[in-house]
């Protein structure tokens, strides 16, 4: 049975940070591109950040740049996200997903084979 499990979400002040962590079961996690994706309310999901199978690369959205860190542990079957300056804006449910290919966008959830069932992150003061 596949799980991916967020946390590390919450409530955090603009200029804050915040470290997302995704614990994966059930399926070859060393074989799989790892992303994260967040979806902000009233909005469509947005592809955030990419990492290939062995964590050599990695990959951003431009909105995130500079400002976000993706990893993962490959012998411990999590995926990170450390989130820094944040702002407002990222304000969104944050999911980690799952797939064998490469991508760098979302246009719905069947773009990924795996999905997590997502963490809150709210950036207000």
């Amino acid at each position: 049975q596949v799980q991916l499990v967020e946390s590390g979400g919450g409530l955090v002040q603009p200029g804050g940070s915040l470290r997302l962590s995704c614990t994966a079961s059930g399926f070859t996690f060393s074989s799989y591109w790892m992303n994260w994706v967040r979806q902000a309310p009233g909005k469509r999901l947005e592809w955030v950040s990419s990492i290939n199978s062995d964590g050599n690369s990695t990959y951003y959205a431009d909105s995130v740049k500079g400002r976000f860190t993706i990893s993962r542990d490959n012998a411990k079957n999590t995926l990170t996200l450390q989130m820094n300056k944040l702002k407002p804006e990222d304000t969104a449910v944050y999911y980690c997903a799952a797939d064998q290919l490469a991508k760098y966008y979302c246009s719905g959830y069947l773009d990924y084979d795996y999905w997590g069932q997502g963490t809150q992150v709210t950036v207000s003061s």
